[in-house]
């Protein structure tokens, strides 16, 4: 491990904390060419929403899943986005890879003024260069990042940027913004696979709020818990867990995400990650169904999906168990 870094590094790529060996391409091929994929639809309907104002106030939580791993944050004055995807397809390239199966849940056009981009990780589902080129345009916010991964958007243009190791915080008043693990790895070809930093960030302000990005389970939930606090309100993975051999030590399924929202103390989490790109084999639904089973099993109710496009007032004094 590096000295210079509290995530586990060679001096060449990054490790998680629960290292599991990498996927030889030979499962990949395997999963692709003999696994039994869901017919998703080929388009949904879904009207877009809208945000009930420009910025909140003090104390003042909205929250809008616009969908996929894309959030928009309103939270004592501060507009967060993390992962941010208006393209039509998660791919390199703009003519091929999976493409979305519904509109984002808000217009590009109708988005607030933008303080802060979290980035969880170098994915193209989650680090979408068209979009975050369309952010600097028109709002020149502050892009947040995990090690490593700055110069991958300032070869793209993209300068304003802040880079952040495990467990490091900063301090961007109103707010502080911690970067935390996650069980996941990172990519944007085929050799360089965990050169960048992958994970989670979790915003203390007003209310405690922990956005997962994408990841498997892993003992850093409780870590979490115990180094930060139990958030208030969080963001957990729900979709993209199918099949489990191939799947299970990078993607949480629903009943794991349960188990999170319960490993974090979490007074309320929210799904995402689900019904917008086929990333893999399970049906556009299954998410839904799994969690509320998943629910039911392990006794929460503080579990929710939320409607994409739509804002939410979250309110800490609330029970939401």
């Amino acid at each position: 491990m590096s000295k210079d870094f509290t995530a586990p590094y060679d001096g060449e790529r990054f490790q998680n904390l629960e290292p599991v060996p990498d996927k030889p391409l030979s499962d990949l091929l395997k999963w692709r060419f003999t696994g039994e994929r869901e017919t998703w639809p080929t388009w949904i309907e879904s009207a877009p929403g809208n945000i009930l104002k420009q910025r909140t106030q003090k104390g003042e939580v909205h929250w809008n899943v616009i969908n996929h791993s894309s959030i928009l944050i309103q939270i004592d004055g501060v507009n967060i986005l993390t992962d941010p995807i208006w393209s039509e397809r998660t791919s390199p390239v703009s003519f091929a890879g999976p493409k979305r199966v519904r509109n984002p849940g808000l217009k590009f056009e109708s988005l607030p003024p933008i303080d802060y981009v979290l980035i969880s990780h170098n994915h193209y589902d989650h680090l979408d260069i068209p979009s975050l080129k369309r952010l600097k345009e028109k709002f020149n916010p502050q892009f947040i990042v995990g090690l490593k991964n700055r110069e991958l958007l300032e070869n793209e243009g993209i300068t304003k940027v802040l880079e952040m190791d495990w467990w490091q915080k900063l301090e961007l008043e109103p707010l502080v913004i911690h970067f935390v693990p996650a069980q996941h790895w990172s990519a944007r070809g085929l050799f360089d696979k965990r050169k960048m930093l992958w994970g989670g960030f979790y915003i203390q302000g007003s209310s405690n709020i922990y956005f997962a990005g994408d990841t498997g389970w892993g003992n850093f939930f409780e870590q979490i818990k115990s180094n930060i606090a139990p958030p208030d309100l969080s963001f957990i993975p729900i979709g993209a867990y199918a099949p489990r051999w191939f799947m299970k030590n990078f993607h949480i399924n629903p009943h794991e995400s349960v188990r999170a929202h319960k490993a974090l103390g979490s007074k309320q989490s929210v799904g995402i990650h689900f019904g917008t790109f086929q990333l893999t084999d399970e049906g556009v639904d299954d998410p839904i169904k799994d969690l509320q089973a998943a629910m039911q099993a392990q006794e929460v109710s503080a579990f929710e999906v939320p409607v994409f496009g739509e804002t939410n007032v979250f309110s800490k004094g609330e029970s939401h168990e």
